[in-house]
Order: structure tokens, then C-alpha cells, then sequence
């Protein structure tokens, strides 16, 4: 597997992660999001393990401040 320069901040639900996405590019960091059921599906190979879950991506130098963001809006939901 070769090195990448994005690390996993997030997975879970499509809504938060369309939340977490949209807070993300308001700080000018840009995300990639990853939906393996769909990617799965588009491939024939029907749902992944995890059906509607998404995983969020971002760039190892944006990743303190968007750690920041996801934790802020993690703890929110939890309210």
C-alpha cells in the first residue's frame, strides 16, 4: 500500500458527514469522501458492511484544524 497524504478524521452517518464536509470547506480545507457502499454498488458488487457510512479525508497538513472542527461538531450531537 503506498503512502498517502490524507488521514481519516471521520466516519459515520451521511447527514453528519454532509454537515462536517460543509464546516470543513468554510475553513478552507478540502475534504475527500469516501461512501465504499456506493462505490461498491456503481462497481455490481452491492452494499459494503456499513450501508449509508461515509469516511472523511483530509490533507496531513490541515489535520489539527480539522480535528477541531469535527470534535466541535461531534460533541454538539452529543448534547
Amino acid at each position: 500500500m503506498s503512502d498517502s497524504n490524507y488521514i481519516k478524521i471521520f466516519t459515520g452517518d451521511m447527514i453528519i458527514v454532509q454537515r462536517i464536509v460543509s464546516e470543513l470547506e468554510n475553513a478552507d480545507i478540502v475534504p475527500v469522501v469516501k461512501d465504499q457502499t456506493e462505490s461498491a454498488r456503481l462497481a455490481g458488487f452491492g452494499g459494503g458492511n456499513f450501508p449509508g457510512f461515509q469516511e472523511v479525508f483530509v490533507n496531513k497538513d490541515e489535520l489539527d484544524k480539522a480535528v477541531v472542527i469535527v470534535e466541535s461538531i461531534t460533541s454538539e450531537l452529543q448534547d
